[in-house]
């Protein structure tokens, strides 16, 4: 998960903005890179610089955060990462003329501050910089007007799923369905990142992770579109597990170690005497109790929190709602409440193969 070791820095209308540990080695190679070529002073110019562009960076993400608001789409949180932002949508609308608007919304906000820059505060643009963000000659205005026609250009390529990627996708959806143009979109976008990759081996080790980051997510959003097309027609109750274990409330560390020696689960359901689930116990939560603060540790203290869904639930929406949620699990429970049983991303992959299997097996006569 990109949140995971992310830390926090503040939040802007519901959606926390992060930055991941890895932004900041990005930090110190800049500022490396120009110390030994200019000293201090350069370093700091070369730090400052970079802070600036990816404050731009997040005003983009902003961009697609309030288009997609316009459609009702949540996104809880943005993370800063050495090749750029990364804003967590809890799905992407699927018709065409409202992704294109999500998609150029943040393109859009580049060309703002870009026009903004050039226009009244007379910074000048020359197409050397674009190539070359790093080169110490033009002023700093200048240098940020350069950075974002090249966020502006770079994002607008039509590598799946980057911005203009997903205005491919929504093109490709008119006349051949959300599916396969997400499939067709996602093998466009991934032969584009082995190009990028491979004009990356020419001196430009950034280049080979962006390449690297499109060519998996790419693969990873044409699985879960794939995915959620395989799920339509099935509830919640035909993927949830309902052969486990459980945990009381009153039940400790000791208890759910014997549990995981005993059994295969991985996390242990904690439910009360009324069959309300009170929280799980995930295999990492157990051992990091144990190492911290032995067996005797009540399992309502190291417990985590998920969401319940309804037994009657489409599975299509508990896949959204267990990628949305970042859950390890989701507690299936009856119009009563009740708990019955939880899902999680193995059983439903199980689910979908044998779905899948069975789509393509021997037709009978």
């Amino acid at each position: 998960m990109l949140t995971r070791g992310s830390i926090k820095l503040f939040t802007v209308g519901g959606t926390v903005v992060r930055v991941h540990p890895t932004f900041f080695l990005l930090l110190a190679w800049i500022g490396a890179l120009h110390w030994l070529s200019g000293g201090p002073q350069e370093a700091l110019r070369g730090v400052v610089f970079i802070l600036i562009l990816f404050a731009c960076v997040v005003l983009h993400e902003f961009g697609h955060i309030f288009a997609a608001r316009r459609y009702g789409i949540r996104t809880p949180d943005v993370t800063l990462l050495p090749i750029g932002g990364v804003a967590s949508l809890e799905r992407m609308p699927e018709k065409p003329g409202q992704e294109i608007v999500v998609a150029l919304a943040g393109p859009a906000v580049n060309l703002v501050i870009a026009v903004l820059l050039i226009g009244f505060f007379g910074a000048t643009l020359n197409p050397a910089q674009l190539a070359r963000l790093e080169m110490d000659e033009p002023s700093l205005l200048d240098r940020v007007a350069a950075a974002n026609v090249a966020l502006l250009v770079f994002n607008l390529i039509p590598a799946f799923p980057m911005d203009g990627g997903r205005v491919l996708r929504a093109l490709l959806a008119l006349p051949l369905g959300f599916t396969r143009a997400t499939q067709l979109a996602a093998i466009i976008g991934q032969i584009l990142a082995i190009g990028l990759g491979f004009l990356g081996l020419f001196g430009n080790p950034l280049l080979i992770l962006v390449a690297l980051f499109i060519f998996l997510a790419a693969s990873a959003e044409a699985g879960y579109v794939q995915a959620r097309d395989l799920a339509r027609g099935y509830l919640a109750a035909h993927a949830m597990i309902t052969s486990f274990e459980p945990l009381t409330p009153l039940a400790t560390a000791d208890d759910a170690a014997a549990l995981l020696l005993k059994t295969t689960q991985q996390e242990f359901p904690v439910v009360d005497g009324a069959q309300r689930l009170r929280g799980f116990v995930t295999r990492e939560d157990l051992i990091s109790a144990l190492k911290e603060h032995g067996g005797a540790t009540p399992v309502l203290d190291i417990m985590t929190d998920v969401p319940t869904v309804p037994d009657k639930a489409c599975l299509e929406t508990v896949l959204q709602t267990l990628q949305t949620s970042r859950a390890p699990v989701l507690g299936v429970v009856d119009r009563e409440n009740r708990f019955l049983g939880y899902i999680n991303a193995e059983n439903i992959s199980e689910l979908l193969m044998i779905r899948r299997a069975r789509s393509v097996g021997p037709q009978r006569a």
